[in-house]
């Protein structure tokens, strides 16, 4: 019989194909452990061994698990369920607790899991409760981040290739804005892939190829300043060199291609649905914040608003804030680097566009160079400066007010919240 007064903790060792579960009590007990598949059925094994220790939507059993994704996590975190994603790093340093033969097991981690729980539930942090939309942005926006990154892989490659053979070409688009990933670009150099055939180029043929990318003027200009180019004198490969560099890169710019046209689909999608969310125009009043940039910070911190309990903590989360250790007569304070770091990334673009968006913001950061700070650590600055004004105006639904965020600092009570 079950006895209602008894406490109950999770822990699930992860696995590609399969899961280990263990179930303990408030005094460490084993209660129940089990081995179930990464599928529907295995999901509905685990959920009716849990029910049948008293898990119920008014007290549902607190689960650990050593990921934060995947078709598992969502149906553990159906309902106000509490899931904590425990870091392997740590997880490991919980086993030395209960063997010292630092053996793996995966049972074994399964009931180290729970009794992390158990024990120091009160030291990790649960899954934000963020809405349905929040998840949807944070997967698009994580998406169109990682197609950048690939854009950027490839386009170096394309680089890389261009200076072995075709310089002429780093010449034509390297200095241009978006360099070699532009539309005109690449559709130039599949239609010249070599040195020798863009060398016979017509005006006709150039104009034609930049109608073809978009271009819509200065098509007189720019197409006697590619001919020119071109048709300069550079160093050459063999021919037959030249020819074989030239199939390559038609397979690189085939690969450029799709890299740009995801990154483009998966910034329409991004913008649509972030624009759809109710924190979006508190996001897009602050200076540097667009809709991409805006999408990627909303996706690392949610709209769960309990989940830092300060803008402290959401500095701390992001990286902006430093850290202080002490030992001894010894203190240190520093930059962090345990941080979100899609957060950070995303914290550094917004910092330095609002350098030429917000005066405020530009003073600020002149300030801390003025103060020693090398560009860095001012922006850095900047940034931790940005996230308590945003947590100050998520939690109040205000709107962000250059006046009050920058002003002096004998302000009025109302002003100095607004600057935290």
């Amino acid at each position: 019989m079950w006895e209602d007064s008894l406490t109950v903790f999770c822990g699930i060792d992860w696995a590609e194909r399969h899961h280990d579960v263990a179930l303990v009590d408030d005094t460490g007990t084993l209660l129940a452990k089990a081995r179930i598949s990464d599928d529907a059925a295995g999901y509905s094994k685990l959920l009716n061994l849990m029910t049948e220790h008293g898990d119920s939507p008014d007290a549902p059993i607190p689960v650990a698990i050593e990921t934060n994704h995947g078709l598992l996590v969502a149906a553990l975190r159906t309902g106000s369920r509490k899931v904590f994603a425990i870091n392997p790093l740590a997880a490991a340093r919980y086993r030395d607790r209960h063997s010292v033969s630092r053996k793996k097991s995966d049972p074994g981690d399964a009931l180290v899991l729970a009794n992390i729980l158990r024990t120091d539930m009160h030291a990790h942090r649960p899954l934000p409760a963020d809405s349905e939309l929040a998840q949807a942005i944070t997967v698009l926006a994580h998406a169109q981040q990682d197609a950048v990154w690939s854009r950027q892989q490839v386009a170096n490659q394309v680089r890389s290739l261009l200076r072995e053979y075709y310089p002429a070409a780093l010449h034509a688009f390297q200095g241009k804005e978006d360099g070699l990933t532009r539309p005109d670009a690449r559709v130039i150099l599949t239609l010249a892939p070599t040195p020798a055939r863009a060398a016979k180029l017509t005006l006709a043929q150039l104009r034609a190829a930049l109608k073809r990318s978009g271009r819509t003027r200065s098509f007189d200009s720019e197409t006697e300043r590619l001919r020119r180019i071109f048709r300069s004198e550079y160093a050459r490969q063999l021919p037959a060199v030249e020819d074989a560099f030239g199939h390559q890169l038609l397979a690189l710019l085939k690969q450029l291609d799709a890299a740009c046209q995801a990154a483009d689909d998966l910034a329409t999608a991004v913008d649509e649905a972030f624009r759809q969310h109710a924190d979006s125009e508190i996001l897009l009043s602050f200076p540097g914040l667009g809709p991409l940039l805006g999408a990627r910070v909303l996706a690392e911190i949610g709209d769960d608003r309990n989940r830092f309990a300060d803008a402290r903590a959401l500095k701390s989360y992001a990286g902006s804030a430093p850290i202080t250790r002490a030992s001894g007569r010894k203190r240190f304070v520093g930059r962090r680097f345990v941080k979100n770091n899609r957060l950070m990334n995303a914290g550094f673009l917004w910092s330095f566009s609002a350098l030429q968006a917000s005066p405020g913001a530009n003073a600020h950061y002149r300030r801390r160079r003025e103060h020693g700070d090398w560009h860095n650590a001012a922006q850095r600055h900047l940034l931790n400066r940005f996230l308590g004004q945003l947590h100050h105006c998520l939690q109040t639904r205000q709107p962000f007010d250059e006046q009050l965020a920058f002003a002096p600092l004998a302000l009025s009570p109302e002003a100095s919240g607004a600057q935290r």
